[in-house]
């Protein structure tokens, strides 16, 4: 494999395992899973934050793997690291052991990955990265012409 391919590949990789599968849990907030409320409830969360918790969920995970949308994927990025660190400080907080603080970690690292392995399409640009500016271009370039 060439090194753009291994990149991509490790990128959506880590983004299947972690931002994109938080359309699971999401999904599992937005429904009232009764599993899910007994450890919310565990943690001391209300039931409405699975719902609130749960759209926003779905809505990270689809900005995520969306195509354009740079400061949109940053902003679900970070709500990611909120919540996983959250998660982890509130297992923390009531006592649980070190595998349930630890979990979340471990799924941060791979949104840690996937916004690191990110594509220069999918990358908020600085003023000037002319770079990233043209890399953005031809993507949008070539996908113009690929759907006609």
């Amino acid at each position: 494999m060439t090194r753009p391919t291994l990149r991509t590949t490790a990128y959506w990789l880590t983004t299947i395992l972690g931002p994109a599968s938080f359309v699971i849990g999401g999904f599992l907030g937005v429904t009232g899973d009764p599993q899910m409320l007994f450890t919310l409830h565990h943690l001391g969360y209300p039931d409405y934050f699975a719902t609130l918790s749960g759209a926003w969920q779905i809505l990270g995970a689809l900005a995520v793997v969306a195509p354009g949308l740079p400061r949109l994927k940053e902003w679900a990025y970070a709500g990611f690291f909120f919540q996983l660190t959250a998660a982890a400080a509130s297992r923390a907080a009531v006592g649980d052991g070190l595998g349930h603080i630890v979990a979340p970690l471990a799924f941060l690292g791979l949104v840690a990955a996937s916004w690191a392995l990110r594509p220069a399409s999918r990358r908020l640009t600085a003023p000037g990265d002319q770079e990233a500016l043209m890399s953005r271009a031809v993507t949008h370039r070539e996908l113009a012409l690929s759907t006609r």
